[in-house]
């Protein structure tokens, strides 16, 4: 299997004049100046890491490098291996509402694994003269399910089945990323705390 290698800036190498930073518990420290942060570093005998370097001040955290490395490595490796399942669960056109509870919780088990799922409504018998029940348990499914999915297939009948596929939506919103958002908003009462004191 072919190795990746991570690269973060680290210690030394960073350039940027302040830093937001997250110190080793995995606190935020605020924003302040890199010979500050690089100083609280070496007090723990650990390095300085840019995490996320075209954030705006650059976010920093304090952590061994070596460990850090490791760690995002295999969370890169396990993103990679992690293979997309396509599961089915099956309705039937008058399904009573406790069963359609208990299988709507099992797709949003699957999707919450990141695995497709088929949704599958099983006619029998004289019940194929009301297809459109089926077509409008699919539509509960789907609406009930909100933002969170994306409609792989459109509902069409295979012999007897009404079947529709449909995928988790990805959500690709960096930790570094969420880091600058809660710092920005730290910033802006401290912002609003300073203004108050002023007109006070």
């Amino acid at each position: 299997m072919k190795k990746t290698n991570l690269y973060f800036k680290s210690n030394d190498q960073i350039r940027a004049n302040e830093l937001r930073v997250i110190g080793s518990d995995g606190k935020q420290l605020g924003v302040i100046t890199y010979f500050e942060a690089q100083k609280l570093a070496k007090a723990e005998k650990l390095d300085l890491v840019l995490i996320a370097e075209n954030a705006k001040p650059p976010v920093a955290k304090i952590v061994n490098l070596g460990k850090f490395i490791y760690q995002e490595e295999k969370k890169l490796k396990k993103q990679k291996t992690k293979s997309t399942e396509l599961k089915e669960i099956r309705f039937s056109p008058f399904i009573g509402e406790a069963d359609y509870e208990t299988r709507l919780k099992r797709v949003k088990e699957f999707l919450d694994d990141k695995d497709k799922v088929k949704l599958a409504v099983v006619f029998k018998g004289k019940q194929l003269g009301s297809k459109a029940f089926g077509y409008g348990l699919l539509d509960k499914v789907v609406k009930s399910l909100g933002e969170t999915v994306h409609v792989d297939s459109e509902p069409k009948f295979f012999g007897r089945h009404l079947s529709m596929i449909i995928s988790p939506r990805t959500k690709r919103v960096s930790v570094a990323k969420e880091v600058v958002k809660e710092g920005n908003k730290k910033d802006a009462k401290t912002e609003d705390t300073k203004v108050d004191n002023k007109e006070v």
